[in-house]
């Protein structure tokens, strides 16, 4: 490379900005675990780009536990209906 071509590395950064809060509002589902979550999504206001992921993994992996819960847990029994019965004697 020569001194007139244009060199091929980007030019220096300057330090990173300090990060800001998104200001995203986070309304409690009434669900602890989810708002757990929500809550937790708060702390990736104060993480530079690089330290998203891992809370955004944390939540993700709380929200799929939250879900499977739910997948596990008896439910009610199926309601009869009085008006139709299936005694035929």
């Amino acid at each position: 490379m020569t001194a007139s071509e244009p060199s091929a590395a980007a030019p220096p950064r300057g330090p990173e900005p300090d990060p800001a809060p998104l200001g995203v509002d986070r309304t409690p589902t009434g669900h602890a675990e989810v708002d757990a979550g929500l809550q937790r999504l708060a702390d990736a206001d104060h993480l530079g780009v690089d330290g998203h992921l891992e809370v955004y993994e944390d939540v993700h992996r709380g929200l799929r536990d939250a879900l499977t819960a739910l997948d596990a847990r008896p439910g009610p029994p199926p309601r009869q209906d009085p008006a139709r019965s299936d005694d035929r004697s």
